[in-house]
């Protein structure tokens, strides 16, 4: 039986990996470029592009919106994903799939960027009556995630009796 030097064994070791996953390197990021779905020409209301995914491996998002128990009132949102992680804050500009940040917008102006699940909307916020709270993927190039043209976004309305609730702030 021949025996196998350690030279030997890295170098079968770097093959199979080279062929188990082609041109896109070993691990988990190679840092190479690499084409992530198609940039199209339609832009959300910031004027930032559309990245076209297919739909059965796309990310999706899901909203959970509920009032604070906290005396100071408010609500607690919880943004649910599948096929997505969030990317730290100093994450390269550039899209990966599956990978980015959450805009999160209350009828329709921009609350927050989340790199996480949860956010708490204080009720000084929001004035009374029903308002829509929108959270939408981005990759971290800054494109949209989107699947058939449509932006990968969830909404959910809430809505503020007012006895919980001062007038909105600006």
């Amino acid at each position: 039986m021949p025996r196998t030097t350690p030279a030997r064994a890295l170098a079968a070791s770097l093959l199979a990996c080279a062929l188990v996953t082609g041109l896109a390197g070993c691990g988990d990021d190679d840092g190479g470029p690499r084409q992530v779905g198609k940039v199209l020409d339609t832009t959300d209301d910031d004027g930032r592009h559309f990245r076209q995914v297919p739909g059965d491996d796309a990310p999706d998002v899901g909203l959970i919106v509920q009032p604070d128990p906290r005396p100071d009132g408010g609500w607690d949102i919880k943004v649910r994903v599948r096929n997505f992680r969030f990317s730290p804050k100093d994450a390269a500009a550039r899209a990966v799939h599956g990978r980015g940040y959450a805009r999160l917008y209350l009828d329709g102006t921009r609350l927050s960027v989340l790199r996480a699940v949860d956010y708490r909307l204080p009720g000084t916020r929001l004035s009374r009556g029903t308002h829509k709270v929108t959270a939408r993927l981005y990759a971290d190039d800054g494109t949209v995630w989107a699947v058939e043209g449509r932006p990968v976004e969830a909404t959910a309305d809430l809505t503020a009796s007012g006895a919980e609730t001062a007038s909105p702030s600006p």
